[in-house]
C-alpha cells in the first residue's frame, strides 16, 4: 500500500477508526518519508456536533504538525434533491471531495479507515440488496478510482482491536451519535442483524464474511482481467460508441458475457453506478430476443442497441 515518498491524503472524521489510521500512518511518516495531508468533510448531518468534529480534526493536525483541508457540504439537502439515501449521498460527496483535493494537492494515494467490521457490514448489506460476485467481494483493500489509488490499511483489523489500541495509546476521538440510531441500513445491520447472527448462528460471523469477501475478490479480479482481454478481442471503439461483434460475443461463456458488457460500459461511462439488476435483464433480452434496432436506455446517458452484426454501446450527449 505504501512506497517511500508517497503523498497521502488521509480521510479523518474524528472517529476511532480514522484517528487510529492517522496515528499509525504518522508513525510511519519518517520511515517512508511520507507527506501526509488530513482531509475532513462536514456532511452537515449533526449541526454543532459536526462543527465540533471539524475543530477536533484541526487540533489533530496541529498535534501532528500536518496540513488539513476541510469542506462543508449539505449532504441531507443533496440526498433530497437527487432522490437517493443520505448514506449514498454522503459516500458520493466524500469521495468526490477526496478526488478534487487529491488533484489539487498532487496526491498519490487516499487512505481511509475501513475495518474488518465495515467489511462484514458491507457484505451483508449487499447480500440483502442482491449483489453479484463483485459486490459480495466487499471493500477492496486497494482500489483504483478516477486516477487515484484508495488504500485501506485497517481492513483486516477488527473494530475491537481498534478500540483496544485507542485505549492503550491514550488517543482521543469523537463519538458520532448517529451511529447509535437504527435509522440507516448500515446502522441496523451493525446494531441489530450482526448481533442476532453472532448469538443465534455463528459468533465469528464478521470474520467469516470478511474471509468470504477476500476469496471472492481474488476470483473476481481474475475473471475481470480475463473479460477485459475478451472485450478487446470482440469490440471496436469509435468515438463515443463501442461496437461488440454479436457472433463472437454469443460464443463467450455466459459468465463472461456480462463482464464484457461491464468493461464496455466502464470504458464509456467510467463507472457502473445506478445500474440495477433490472437494467441487466433488459440488456440480456435485447441481445437474445428483441428485434434489430431495439434500444435499452441506461442511466447517465448510455444507450444499448443492436444491428444485424453488432451490439452498440453509445454515449448520448445531453
Amino acid at each position: 500500500m505504501l512506497q517511500k515518498h508517497d503523498r497521502i491524503l488521509v480521510g479523518v472524521s474524528g472517529g476511532p477508526d480514522s484517528v487510529t489510521l492517522l496515528h499509525v500512518l504518522n508513525g510511519l511518516k519518517k520511515e517512508y518519508s511520507l507527506n501526509i495531508i488530513i482531509a475532513h468533510l462536514d456532511h452537515k448531518f449533526r449541526g454543532e456536533e459536526s462543527a465540533g468534529d471539524r475543530k477536533f480534526c484541526e487540533n489533530l493536525a496541529k498535534k501532528y504538525n500536518l496540513e488539513i483541508a476541510w469542506e462543508e457540504i449539505d449532504v441531507p439537502k443533496i440526498a433530497k434533491e437527487k432522490g437517493i439515501s443520505p448514506e449514498e449521498a454522503a459516500r458520493f460527496e466524500r469521495y468526490d471531495f477526496f478526488k478534487r483535493l487529491a488533484k489539487e494537492k498532487n496526491i498519490d494515494k487516499i487512505a481511509v479507515g475501513h475495518t474488518r467490521d465495515d467489511q462484514a457490514e458491507t457484505v451483508l448489506m449487499r447480500i440483502i440488496r442482491g449483489a453479484g460476485m463483485k459486490g459480495l467481494g466487499g471493500i477492496s483493500p486497494v482500489k483504483e478510482m478516477g486516477g487515484n489509488k484508495i488504500i485501506r490499511p485497517l481492513i483486516e483489523i477488527s473494530r475491537k482491536d481498534v478500540e483496544d489500541f485507542i485505549s492503550e495509546a491514550g488517543l482521543e476521538f469523537r463519538t458520532d451519535s448517529s451511529n447509535e440510531k437504527s435509522v440507516y441500513t448500515r446502522n441496523k445491520i451493525r446494531l441489530e442483524l450482526i448481533p442476532l447472527l453472532e448469538k443465534g448462528f455463528n459468533p465469528n460471523i464478521k470474520e467469516v464474511l470478511s474471509n468470504m469477501a477476500e476469496n471472492l475478490q481474488i476470483e473476481n479480479e481474475f475473471l475481470s482481467r480475463y473479460a477485459k482481454r475478451k472485450f478487446k478481442s470482440v469490440s471496436k471503439i469509435r468515438q463515443e460508441q463501442i461496437l461488440i461483434d454479436s457472433k463472437k460475443f454469443k460464443k463467450l461463456p455466459e459468465a463472461v458475457r456480462k463482464r464484457v458488457l461491464r468493461a464496455g460500459l466502464e470504458e464509456l461511462k467510467g463507472d457502473l453506478r445506478r445500474l440495477t439488476y433490472q437494467h441487466w435483464k433488459e440488456i440480456e433480452e435485447l441481445i437474445d430476443s428483441r428485434p434489430v434496432n431495439s434500444i435499452v436506455d441506461l442511466p447517465a446517458g448510455i444507450s444499448i442497441t443492436k444491428d444485424r452484426a453488432n451490439i452498440i454501446l453509445k454515449l448520448i450527449k445531453s
